[in-house]
């Protein structure tokens, strides 16, 4: 897969995991297990890009004696969700485009 649509992809699925209530790593790492493997190293780097790009904010709240990052969707990030779910019409119809035509050359 391209390795940009691959990314992209990701930091969709990552913005659908908060983005009904706020969550830390290892959560959205369980949360998201059912459907993909994700590596915790991976996650961090879009948890940072993400929040580079406004689409979610931290906070540090105490747990058991160690202060654990909470993340929280954002207004800019709830609308890139918004995005993708239009941008994922046009995907859907080149899929059936595509394999339209393969299956009619069987």
């Amino acid at each position: 897969m391209d390795i940009q649509l691959k990314r992209g992809l990701l930091d969709v699925c990552v913005l659908a995991a908060i983005r009904d209530k706020d969550s830390y790593g290892y959560q959205i790492i369980k949360d998201m297990k059912p459907y993909l493997v994700l590596s915790e190293s991976t996650l961090y780097t879009i948890l940072k890009r993400l929040e580079s790009a406004a689409m979610l904010t931290v906070n540090s709240i105490e747990h058991e004696g160690r202060l654990r990052k909470y993340y929280h969707i954002t207004d800019k990030g709830v609308a890139r969700l918004e995005e993708f779910k239009e941008d994922w019409k046009e995907i859907l119809a080149i899929h059936q485009f595509i394999f339209r035509e393969e299956s009619s050359y069987e």
